[in-house]
């Protein structure tokens, strides 16, 4: 049922209600009551545990106010806002629970009902609230579910912090930040201490966390991370079968009176005896083809050690974090893959006698950091200098590919026509439909000679391309805006038209691709003023510090592409190369 699973019904405009299936994907495995509201207290999503238990379908509940829906005194009674128990942890964005509170059911009678609610981040900007609930008195359809056992949580706020845990570390392809939300999920809840070690592709074990909870506060103990031994093969000691992915163990100090058989035994009863700890729980932490490491979860201020229930906890919570790790770690494999591919598709600058070039790449930051972006600089065969920069749509493989097929194209036509750069670029437009796989793109392409006392000459056409910034070494900066045509692409087969300009002695020609401007924020014009103003007061700057800072200062904050820049300096006159 669609409702059921939290989606949208058709037509339905209702404000701050947001599902998506992946919110009734997430209670519809819970075998408990569960709904989730939005920041407005609106029912988002529901299960069919609870539809069953509350009498009332999921049409009559979803987009309806919980508060005015549910919630009831012991004598049937609306309870005002400001007695209700669940809103000021709702409000606050904290866990909360009750024992006894009161529901109204479809039919207008009251069931007495324990519950617990826990923040849960869905990734919007809306702050949305899992609530899990259950009679206090248990239908005949729960009679025969078996007891859960007396760990440290009950069994609703186990359900809480398993659906909390899955949409924490789902969220987030950093593995850096995936063990920081695992550490703060679980510290304090289940333990006083949380240490992580991973097994990292070359199969050396890194104790990577070492978190203690002090006075409410999760602090870090460098001096227990670092470098362990390999792991042992054969050992029976906790840690060691956890990291093979053997088994689960709750552990003692005592597990560790005798002789310690391997390296990391040794380190684990240093452990014990440092922290305290007088109860440990040892899971290993699994990913879809290996293991990944190991979870240590210990107990030292509070007495009461790890059960096996406790136990089945933390292995529910490992593999949640295996899967977030997996994930994290494929994405960091791919865009390793991809920055390397990046880089040999970027060319390396000429030295040119009188120039000072410099080029900076910033790959889009929620991409996998390789884009259609590009810029070029190279030798012509008539001792002139080609200078390139491009975008072409997209920023992903298909673009990084298109785009090295494109320059490509550009420096064979160059190379070889001794012509206009207009001409050259009419070229490369009819090539560009027929051998290459680039739909849309943008350039500017400009050849750059030497010309009198230290001047060079500038001669550019441009393809739909934002246009190229002059800036003297007095600070004026003025944008080249003429010789603007149509982008490539389209099929139009147009005339282009070529400019010129002289560069003087000291001047700084920046080329730069529409990242560096457009922002969901602001307009392109604001951009182009934000970026003509800041060069103009770095003019005074060396190349590479102009370069750099021009880019700190001007990439808009909320940019979602990839950035090119190629800038060059006109420094002494030229001599023979």
């Amino acid at each position: 049922m669609a409702a059921a699973r939290g989606e949208r019904a058709p037509g339905d405009q209702h404000a701050g209600v947001t599902p998506g299936p992946a919110v009734g994907d997430m209670i519809a495995v819970l075998g408990t009551g569960a709904y989730v509201v939005d920041a407005q207290g609106h029912i988002m999503a529901v299960n069919a545990v609870a539809e069953r238990w509350l009498g009332r379908s999921a049409e009559q509940l979803l987009k309806g106010d919980a508060h005015d829906l549910l919630h009831r005194n012991a004598r049937g009674e609306s309870i005002p806002r400001v007695q209700c128990r669940m809103r000021p942890a709702f409000m606050a964005g904290r866990p909360a629970q009750a024992d006894l509170e009161w529901f109204e059911r479809g039919d207008g009678s009251l069931m007495a009902v324990s519950w617990t609610l826990s923040p849960v981040d869905l990734g919007g900007d809306d702050a949305s609230t899992l609530v899990l609930f259950q009679p206090r008195e248990e239908p005949a359809d729960l009679a025969a579910r078996p007891d859960p056992g007396d760990g440290l949580l009950q069994e609703l706020e186990r359900l809480a912090l398993l659906a909390e845990m899955t949409t924490q570390l789902t969220s987030t392809l950093s593995v850096d930040e995936a063990l920081q939300r695992l550490v703060s999920l679980v510290l304090p809840r289940l333990a006083d201490w949380a240490v992580i070690d991973l097994i990292s592709e070359r199969d050396e074990v890194w104790r990577t966390k070492v978190v203690h909870m002090e006075n409410g506060t999760a602090v870090s103990r460098r001096d227990l991370e670092g470098p362990m031994a390999p792991v042992p093969a054969e050992s029976l000691m906790p840690l060691s079968r956890a990291l093979r992915g053997v088994a689960s163990t709750i552990a003692e100090p005592q597990t560790y009176e005798r002789s310690p058989d391997t390296a990391i035994a040794v380190e684990q009863r240093r452990l014990f005896e440092v922290t305290g700890m007088h109860s440990a729980a040892i899971a290993p932490i699994r990913g879809l083809r290996e293991v990944l490491g190991a979870l240590t979860l210990g107990r030292s201020e509070r007495p009461d050690k790890f059960t096996p229930v406790d136990l089945a906890l933390v292995e529910d919570i490992t593999r949640r974090a295996g899967l977030a790790l997996d994930n994290a770690r494929l994405y960091q494999r791919q865009r390793k893959v991809a920055e390397t591919m990046q880089r040999y598709l970027l060319p390396q600058l000429p030295r040119v006698a009188g120039l000072e070039m410099t080029s900076r790449y910033l790959p889009a930051p929620d991409a996998s950091h390789v884009g259609g972006d590009w810029y070029d600089a190279f030798a012509l065969s008539d001792d002139a200098t080609a200078l390139v920069i491009g975008d072409v749509s997209g920023h992903d493989l298909d673009a990084a590919a298109g785009m090295s097929q494109l320059r490509n194209v550009l420096r064979s036509y160059a190379w070889s026509q001794k012509e206009p750069p207009s001409r050259i670029v009419e070229r490369v437009d009819r090539a560009v439909l027929s051998i290459t796989d680039v739909s849309m793109a943008t350039l500017v392409f400009a050849t750059l000679v030497p010309g009198e006392e230290g001047q060079w000459e500038l001669q550019w056409t441009n393809a739909g391309h934002p246009p190229p910034l002059l800036v003297t070494r007095e600070g004026v900066a003025r944008y080249l805006a003429k010789g603007s045509g149509m982008l490539l692409g389209t099929g139009a087969n147009r005339p282009r038209s070529d400019s010129s300009e002289t560069l003087p002695l000291g001047s700084t020609l920046v080329l730069y691709t529409d990242g560096l401007v457009e922002s969901p924020s602001h307009s392109i014009d604001e951009g182009l003023e934000r970026l003509r103003r800041h060069a103009a007061s770095l003019a005074h700057r060396p190349v590479e510090s102009f370069t750099d800072e021009l880019l700190s200062r001007t990439r808009p904050a909320d940019n979602d592409d990839d950035v090119a820049l190629l800038a060059l300096r006109v420094g002494t006159r030229p001599g023979p190369a």
